[in-house]
């Protein structure tokens, strides 16, 4: 019997199957999808097994030498995955069936995770006698339970255990246990209002396969979200629960607990390698029929899928852009669902011009869910024109947020407030000779950091201890401009000392179980305030949340981003949707510097209907998405001049070779050096282009043995770095 392998090493070059013969003693065992490890050169590697068949077109075979799991192998929809990820990325192979996968179970040789046990004791058949009153109580608890746990004999006695195990009368053995707790809760469902079970009803009955829910916030979605869970569970089928955020997970768990008990199992990057080998080993073995997690939980083993659910759709983080293969989720679901038959339900306060527009045009089935389930109106927002409130502030806080901060304290209500920069300042620069302290691998500022006084490196994490004197002139001149939670936090503190504040950002929640942590804090009301970045703009649900502050509503604003003013109307609605949600009217105070934009304007009306129409108007004239598909083509390398030429050449392949596609560039990358590289761009806008992807993979594979440039592809690209 011959073996195709697939081998771990992500390169274009050796992307393709290698054939192994199977040694005798593995016929009976292997099977496609295993992992197995594998001679290659002069190396040994794991692979996947992707081929057995009777023969080989190759002579002299090297042997399998070993299979690596017996018990967990990529099942037949995993690998008709990773064949169309392959196809919609151009990515490798490999790559493709790697990212689907937790580090443990990936195929290299490099993993040190294994399973954990506790040692239990049973009773043996040895008869026994003089035992003395704690011995007996051991034996009576073994009796009464069948076995017991170690910790649970300890309690007992440790002596008398260990003499009941000299004497042979007690038999140790081990059985695994799962790293991560689920909590088995008393099943908790609460009543439909009308618009949700029109809802249900209407996605149930509808031969559509995709359907977008566009629901204000605080309209229930996640109710009608479980609601169609169990429709599918009681049908024998399985479901996978996705949310754009690692912090919305300990919250949405919790509620599903509520309602489905411990059949639920959690994937996102937050847990530990440990606990992600032991989630994927339960979902594997179909211990669990409900799967929650962030964008990577849309690969979760679930055997006969009944519905996909992607919660907050318009959310940036749905797309895998930071390495390859750069998939989006939506695409993956979609494959997943042509596979299993099944259902995919979209929903958002404000979804994307993309989806919209299918909606629009009946290619998604649109459900609306138009008003809050507790009766309430939407939280009303005021626009706080900073141009004219700067002559009588000197931070950042206006008037009018300054003395509703104060109101809802006294009332012991709660504030979310929002800066999407993270940090203390953003950049450090010299008042003597204008020096602008940057990251020595990047053309980007170093961001300061109050709290570890360093310097950091938002892109390659470099990070460097905080300067008093300016390097370039050796005067103590330099001055922290910008403005980031730290600074806003220590600003707020010096204005109400008595508020007690709770930051949440990439830099306080980076440790294991914070994001967990900080929501149950400030839902116990032990803060009044919670300051973060666009973590707090995404489904988070508190009841005493009053007042919602944007400190300045023009940072995401002035991205040089086609997406800016989308982006911009999406944080600032769904971050005033956090206020009111419960029994008292909510208040939004936006401060701006550009308070006739547009997307501040419809956003402070809740008007996404009239900004949907007006951006629709640009998309089209400017022949962005969804009138156009993008393509984002990067090339990198050391030497820029090099480079240059090299890019201006596959501009003009492009150009030449492509009669429907218009190609733009080659221009230097927003960040035009990163990680000692430096970047240009050509981006592609088409509708049509039949040959577009197999020209792009002439040019890969034209490069493909090249070190001195990296070529990378991003479909439908959400960034443009």
């Amino acid at each position: 019997m011959v073996a195709g392998v697939l081998i771990e090493l992500s390169n274009r070059n050796i992307d393709r199957v290698f054939d192994y013969n199977v040694p005798a003693y593995l016929i009976s065992k292997i099977k496609i999808g295993m992992r197995v490890v594998v001679p290659f050169s002069r190396l040994h590697l794991e692979g996947f097994v992707l081929e057995l068949k009777d023969k080989s077109e190759v002579d002299n075979l090297k042997e399998i030498e070993k299979i690596v799991d017996q018990d967990i192998f990529l099942n037949q929809e995993q690998i008709l995955l990773g064949r169309l990820m392959k196809e919609d990325t151009l990515s490798t192979l490999i790559s493709c069936y790697q990212v689907m996968l937790p580090k443990a179970l990936k195929a290299s040789i490099n993993s040190n995770v294994s399973k954990k046990y506790d040692t239990f004791y049973k009773l043996s058949d040895k008869e026994f006698t003089k035992l003395n009153k704690t011995q007996q109580q051991i034996i009576d608890k073994i009796k009464k339970e069948g076995e017991i746990k170690r910790s649970a004999a300890l309690n007992i006695s440790s002596s008398s255990l260990n003499t009941l195990l000299k004497k042979e009368i007690l038999i140790p053995f081990k059985k695994e246990h799962y790293r991560l707790k689920h909590t088995a809760n008393n099943r908790t469902i609460h009543k439909l209002t009308s618009e949700q079970r029109q809802v249900v009803t209407n996605i149930l009955e509808s031969k559509a396969q995709t359907h977008l829910i566009y629901g204000v916030t605080g309209s229930g979605k996640t109710e009608v979200y479980m609601e169609l869970i169990d429709y599918y569970l009681k049908q024998g089928k399985t479901a996978i629960m996705l949310v754009p955020e690692i912090s919305l997970t300990p919250q949405m768990i919790r509620r599903f607990e509520e309602r489905f008990s411990s059949s639920i199992a959690a994937l996102h990057s937050a847990l530990s390698d440990g606990e992600k080998y032991d989630e994927y080993r339960r979902i594997y073995r179909g211990e669990v029929s409900i799967v929650i997690g962030a964008r990577s939980a849309v690969f979760a083993p679930l055997k006969n899928l009944g519905i996909i659910i992607i919660d907050e759709e318009h959310s940036d983080s749905y797309k895998q852009d930071a390495m390859n293969p750069r998939y989006d989720t939506l695409t993956v679901a979609t494959h997943r669902a042509d596979f299993n038959n099944a259902k995919i339900v979209l929903g958002s306060a404000t979804p994307s011009l993309e989806s919209f527009a299918r909606a629009q045009k009946n290619v998604y089935n649109l459900l609306c869910l138009p008003h809050r389930i507790n009766g309430k109106n939407l939280p009303h927002i005021e626009i706080v024109d900073m141009n004219k409130e700067v002559k009588y502030i000197k931070g950042h806080f206006s008037r009018l947020l300054l003395q509703k901060i104060k109101e809802k304290k006294q009332k012991h209500e709660q504030i979310i407030l929002l800066l999407n920069r993270r940090g203390y300042a953003s950049f450090l620069t010299c008042k003597n000779c204008g020096y602008t302290v940057k990251c020595p691998n990047c053309d980007i500022t170093l961001t300061y950091h109050k709290s570890s006084n360093n310097l950091r490196c938002h892109y390659c994490g470099y990070a460097e201890k905080y300067l008093t004197t300016c390097p370039n002139c050796g005067e103590k001149a330099l001055n922290d401009l910008g403005v980031g939670t730290e600074k806003v936090e220590e600003e707020l503190l010096d204005l109400i000392p008595d508020l007690k504040i709770l930051r949440m950002d990439f830099d306080t929640t980076s440790r294991k179980g914070m994001h967990k942590k900080i929501i149950e804090s400030f839902r116990k009301h032990e803060y009044d305030v919670l300051l973060g970045t666009q973590i707090v703009a995404k489904g988070l649900d508190f009841d005493k949340v009053t007042l919602v502050g944007i400190i300045n509503a023009d940072t995401s604003l002035n991205i040089p981003d086609f997406r800016s003013s989308e982006n911009t109307f999406s944080l600032l609605s769904q971050t005033s949707g956090r206020s009111g949600r419960s029994k008292e009217t909510g208040e939004v105070i936006i401060q701006t510097y550009n308070k006739d934009h547009y997307a501040i304007k419809y956003a402070s009306t809740h008007d996404y209907l009239g900004f949907y129409n007006k951006e629709m108007s640009i998309r089209r004239t400017l022949k962005y998405p969804p009138y156009y598909y993008l393509l984002y083509l990067r090339v990198s390398s050391k030497d820029n001049n090099y480079l240059l030429k090299e890019a201006t050449k596959i501009k003009n392949t492009l150009k030449n070779r492509l009669s429907a596609t218009i190609v733009l560039g080659p221009t230097p990358c927003n960040i035009f050096k990163k990680n000692l590289k430096y970047r240009y761009s050509i981006v592609l806008k088409y509708k049509k282009e039949e040959n577009l992807k197999e020209l792009l993979n002439k040019i890969i594979d034209y490069y493909k043995s090249n070190k001195n440039i990296t070529i990378d592809l991003d479909f439908n690209p959400i960034h443009f770095d």
